[in-house]
């Protein structure tokens, strides 16, 4: 699960989207797309166009994983910051009723306005 006493902060680089895990396609309910796949190391963050699903690798052989799903419906609020020209690093804040803040950021080219304006369409 993820730490939100924390304020826990995913520093995210964009993943290959041909090589999103298999695991993460078992998870995903009818009509759910994928908006966005971005890697931290081991861990790893898709963006759907229902929800956030963060999976945690753990173990020596990264075999147990913690998968956290952060439906689009609880989210209360969340605000964007793009990339400037010298600053190239994007971040998506992220408000959880009843859980906390989440902070992702991307580094590089990402898709933080698809990614803003889906989770915008099942917020408001």
């Amino acid at each position: 699960m993820i730490d939100f006493e924390n304020k826990k902060v995913f520093k995210l680089s964009k993943g290959n989207e041909k090589k999103i895990p298999d695991d993460i396609h078992d998870l995903l309910i009818p009509q759910e797309e994928i908006i966005g796949y971005y890697t931290a190391l081991r861990d790893y963050v898709v963006f759907t166009s229902k929800r956030i699903i963060a999976c945690n690798v753990q173990g020596v052989t990264g075999t147990k994983k913690d998968f956290s799903s952060l439906p689009y419906s609880r989210i209360q609020a969340f605000s964007v910051e793009t990339a400037g020209v010298l600053d190239i690093d994007a971040e998506l804040s992220v408000y959880i009723s009843g859980l906390g803040q989440v902070r992702f950021e991307f580094s590089g080219a990402g898709k933080i306005k698809e990614i803003s304006q889906a989770m915008a369409e099942y917020i408001l």
